[in-house]
């Protein structure tokens, strides 16, 4: 007889995870990509919240990648906050996280540019990296200040693109805030087998998720984890959720770049779940760790 999966006790959190299982089935990744994109799209349409009071935005391009521009009422520091959503590379858009990402440029007092970056399967690795990186090269080329932020898969391209422009000598990227992000970690090991039917995301829902994006094992780039050097990044955020098979990806990052010597502050959310920033405005877990994410972004951000 098999264990039950662990899972977390504070009321709040359990709330939010009855309304996701409402929305999007346990099996989901089962389903064809168009299916998951229609649940995934009504979820977060689920915990939609009104933007914060005179913060405006606009759509863009840079070359063929759409982008979202937030600006809020008070601009406090030039530096620009970059955000690349989660979604496994397969779900997600600028309509994913636009609260979210409102409510940190708000709280930052920072200009913030969110990313469209091409899916998986239609687009496999590395066309996600590739536009995140052009992006941010478009925003360094203006003699900007850039902070990179990213949650799940957008956690993994923001530290992905962190080394990339360290290897292109880049340099304005002053921070990197990578929440519950997926690293390239070992699946039969940690927390990939201790939170293997964790609520929210599976260990198997990993393993399909690197299936669908087809990245090359070992890429440094796409599996951070894997980067042969640490050394001369900037500074980090990273906050993981106990109850998530990704949680060591970011215990084990965060040590890694300590040892490189790198400026690390790493967090745990001990009550936490997969995906709780949409849970920030109904637990009070999920309501401390994003006010931390905030804060780091504000300090990575300050002039």
């Amino acid at each position: 007889m098999s264990a039950p999966p662990p899972v977390p006790t504070e009321k709040g959190i359990l709330q939010f995870l009855q309304i996701c299982d409402s929305f999007y089935p346990t099996e989901a990744v089962e389903a064809s990509v168009e299916q998951q994109r229609r649940w995934y799209d009504a979820l977060c349409a689920r915990f939609d919240r009104p933007l914060p009071p005179d913060l405006i935005f606009a759509d863009g391009m840079v070359q063929r990648i759409p982008i979202r521009r937030y600006r809020p009422r008070k601009i406090v520091t030039r530096t620009i906050l970059l955000y690349i959503h989660g979604g496994g590379f397969v779900v997600g858009s600028l309509e994913s996280h636009h609260a979210i990402c409102a409510e940190i440029a708000d709280f930052a007092g920072a200009e913030l540019v969110s990313v469209d970056y091409r899916l998986a399967p239609e687009y496999r690795w590395p066309a996600q990296t590739d536009d995140g990186f052009a992006v941010l090269k478009h925003l360094l080329a203006a003699n900007n200040k850039v902070v990179l932020i990213g949650d799940s898969a957008g956690g993994n391209l923001a530290a992905g693109l962190a080394l990339r422009a360290r290897d292109e000598d880049l340099s304005g990227v002053v921070g990197q805030v990578l929440i519950y992000p997926a690293l390239g970690g070992d699946l039969n090991a940690g927390s990939y087998v201790e939170m293997a039917a964790a609520p929210g995301l599976t260990t198997a829902d990993v393993a399909y998720y690197r299936e669908i994006l087809q990245a090359p094992e070992g890429n440094g780039i796409a599996e951070p984890l894997q980067a042969s050097s640490l050394s001369g990044l900037p500074p980090a955020f990273i906050t993981v959720a106990h109850f998530d098979p990704l949680r060591d990806d970011g215990r084990h990052y965060a040590a890694r770049l300590s040892e490189a010597g790198g400026e690390v502050w790493f967090r745990e959310e001990p009550q936490m779940v997969h995906a709780w920033l949409r849970a920030r405005h109904m637990s009070d877990g999920a309501r401390d760790g994003f006010h931390a994410v905030c804060e780091a972004v504000r300090h990575f951000a300050a002039p």
